[in-house]
């Protein structure tokens, strides 16, 4: 998709680049209530999850080595790419977005995107239980659907 976005001069709106707050800095302080909602994605038990966990801590060891915290490294990354134009995060307070506003000057130089190439090469998918491509309920649902089929 962004190869075509950038032939058509369309800019590309990203979400979730902490992907769901593993790269927040603090994955293993995971609320609770994220682990009951989607175990498949949180559950650091669960065997898909531990190709996460294997890489959050090359990414930890990278952000220290390089002196950037890893959830400014995270959203580097994104707004590195030429295609993508802007990020949402999606904090839960004031403080977590201050601490995400701190670092929104940071620039990658190409050493640190290769090595994060390394630890996740382009085009990985650590988990594919993290995807969403569940049809929204909004959708499946016709009782929820704002015209309902008659």
């Amino acid at each position: 998709m962004l190869p075509t976005a950038q032939r058509y001069h369309i800019g590309v709106l990203t979400y979730s680049p902490l992907n769901g707050g593993w790269l927040s800095g603090r994955a293993n302080q995971m609320d609770s209530h994220r682990v009951k909602g989607r175990p498949s994605m949180y559950d650091t038990a669960l065997p898909a999850n531990q190709a996460k966990v294997e890489a959050l801590s090359k990414l930890n060891a990278l952000a220290n080595e390089t002196g950037i915290l890893l959830p400014h490294l995270a959203l580097a990354f994104v707004l590195a790419h030429p295609g993508v134009s802007s990020v949402i995060v999606g904090p839960r307070s004031q403080e977590q977005l201050d601490g995400l506003l701190a670092g929104v000057d940071i620039t990658l130089n190409e050493e640190i995107l290769d090595c994060i190439d390394e630890i996740v090469p382009p085009g990985t998918d650590l988990n594919p239980a993290d995807n969403y491509n569940d049809t929204p309920p909004a959708i499946a649902d016709k009782h929820l659907r704002r015209r309902q089929s008659r």
